[in-house]
């Protein structure tokens, strides 16, 4: 039975929507990231101890003394700890989701409670939003949006807009019929109805839905961390990626902060379904101390934009900086070669660029978008990598060495592997191949085969070096082993290619984990993991090498010839890492 082509099918989606909405999407792009500046900028307006205050007075207004004294303390903890401007991004993010989330949520769950024919299109969709892995939406995001916050918020109104929609509709149609049927009869119009009616009685039941948005919002900042939105998000990514388990605890606790916050803000606003909120206000006094709050929001946060805003507008700036915002697209923050270019970026005294943290996916993501539109961009590149085969690209000349010389990849065993499985071990010892050969792999996976499928096939063209690799080595009876591998290409090609050798021609039971970079090397060193052949030395891989080196044993190098760098399009001109001051 043949495959439905539905990979094909949805890459021609999306790259239909992408030539001819993109005018469409900048707009949205350009509204997004000023809504979450905004509101960004607003929470960073002020001191946190003011800040502070006037979240405890929030805090007292809508709830009792519990709620105040723990708005107070989370913040003052939050301060403490360091991540005060982070937890204000996240805020802004969290706050333009939920928006976004409300005006369109709330009138399409209207919608469906007033008409069948609306419900019976909009619930599937919402099964497919509520089911689809979060991460499926990160690379069509980054397509139509770039990477940043924007991607971030699109991907996070996508996960956790379905509730708002769904609850709208459940409390509007939870409304008795005898009280529309008496609104009905007092000749109310369709409008007077279902604000005067239907949607005060359903209140209730549509901010439930409003709260577990919010909810579901925060818990997309660490996956929009992974296309570059920054915030509280990007500590606790960073942390796993660098294996700080201590740094991820306190992010990790930020989180907590912010969720028990705009969950019981939110809940004590209208109050829980079933319950009439008890209120020491009068509804007049309450509709003027909205009316104040908006005012004073609204002053507050344009005041931000006339305030300290002193730049140099006369100070010399970078051609090519300009042309690229002043950002070059990283990958994972736990790559060594985030470390080389964080390092770089001080060498160079490039204090007004920006490294943009996010995954190898997303930075490729945007190196095609850009390559297609012949648009400028800086990444952070390496070699062997099957973009260098694809597009005509070109390191970036580093005459400071911050990168360090060409690098090896290495191939790095646990402990004991030698006596407890002599052939995979002498296999792993004698396994080396050369970029090229590598190159051959990794464009038959980047065209879409199967990594399994691109091992065998490239196995079947080098015999000779399959058996270069195994002479005179004796076969398993099924023993098992287990190896582990970042996502990089080179190192998705390595491990497949070593994971099927190991199977069809020396007879072991392989498992091939896909990990970060830290705990990668965590495994081998406490014996979890048998091997691992993606050690990049002496740069990117250095610090867990040296934290690692006494537990683990290096039996060699499995590829010569590696490099590091920042990499842009050949058709861009600029040749050296000092173009950029």
């Amino acid at each position: 039975m043949p495959k439905l082509p539905i990979a094909e099918w949805t890459d021609a989606a999306v790259n239909w929507l992408n030539d001819s909405l993109s005018g469409f999407f900048g707009v949205i792009s350009t509204i997004i990231e000023s809504v979450v500046g905004f509101f960004s900028g607003l929470f960073l307006l002020p001191h946190p101890f003011l800040f502070i205050i006037i979240f405890g007075v929030l805090a007292y207004i809508l709830g009792k003394w519990k709620l105040t004294a723990f708005t107070v303390i989370g913040f003052l903890l939050i301060y403490n700890l360091g991540y005060w401007t982070q937890s204000m991004d996240t805020l802004g993010l969290v706050v333009t989701s939920g928006i976004v989330s409300v005006v369109i949520g709330v009138p399409l769950g209207i919608l469906s409670a007033y008409s069948r024919s609306v419900e019976r299109v909009v619930t599937p969709i919402l099964d497919l939003m509520q089911t689809m892995p979060a991460f499926v939406y990160l690379l069509p995001a980054v397509t139509f949006f770039s990477l940043g916050v924007v991607p971030g918020v699109i991907a996070s109104v996508i996960f956790s807009i379905p509730p708002t929609i769904r609850m709208t509709h459940l409390g509007i149609r939870q409304v008795s019929t005898e009280l529309v049927e008496a609104a009905d009869a007092f000749g109310s119009t369709s409008a007077q109805k279902l604000f005067k009616v239907q949607l005060p009685l359903a209140m209730p039941t549509l901010m439930s839905g409003v709260n577990q948005t919010i909810m579901l919002s925060l818990s997309m900042v660490v996956i929009a961390s992974m296309i570059g939105a920054q915030g509280i998000g990007a500590e606790v990514y960073r942390a796993v990626g660098q294996l700080q388990i201590g740094k991820g605890f306190e992010a990790g606790l930020v989180v907590v902060v912010l969720a028990i916050v705009l969950d019981r803000f939110s809940q004590n606003l209208v109050g829980k379904p079933g319950k009439k909120k008890s209120t020491r206000f009068t509804s007049k006094q309450r509709i003027w101390m909205i009316s104040v709050a908006a005012a004073i929001v609204l002053i507050a946060g344009f005041s931000q934009y006339f305030v300290g805003n002193n730049a140099d507008d006369g100070a010399e700036r970078n051609a090519v900086g300009q042309a690229v915002n002043y950002q070059i697209v990283g990958i994972d923050p736990g790559a060594g070669i985030m470390t080389s270019t964080k390092q770089a970026l001080e060498d160079y005294d490039l204090t007004d660029w920006t490294l943009v943290e996010g995954s190898s996916s997303a930075m490729t993501a945007m190196l095609e978008k850009a390559l297609k539109n012949e648009d400028p961009i800086i990444i952070t590149g390496w070699t062997p990598h099957w973009m260098f085969n694809k597009y005509d690209l070109k390191f970036l000349e580093d005459p400071l060495k911050s990168y360090g010389d060409a690098e090896e990849i290495r191939t790095i065993v646990r402990k004991g592997l030698k006596e407890d499985h002599p052939a995979a071990y002498e296999f792993l010892d004698r396994f080396n191949w050369t970029a090229d050969e590598m190159a051959e792999m990794m464009i038959d996976i980047q065209d879409g085969m199967d990594p399994q499928q691109a091992a065998k096939k490239w196995a079947e063209a080098h015999k000779d070096k399959v058996a270069e690799w195994t002479k005179g080595l004796r076969s398993s009876n099924g023993e098992t082993l287990k190896l582990s591998y970042v996502s990089w290409d080179s190192e998705i090609a390595s491990t497949n290619l070593a994971e099927y050798v190991l199977e069809n021609e020396l007879g072991y039971n392989v498992t091939s984990l896909q990990v970060e970079m830290g705990p990668m090397w965590t495994g081998v060193a406490a014996g979890d993991v048998d091997a691992t052949l993606a050690a990049w030395m002496p740069v990117t891989s250095a610090a867990y090498y040296d934290r690692y080196i006494d537990k683990v044993e290096d039996v060699g190098v499995n590829m010569e010839g590696a490099r590091t760098g920042l990499t842009v399009p050949a058709y861009m001109d600029i040749d050296s890492i000092e173009d950029l001051k």
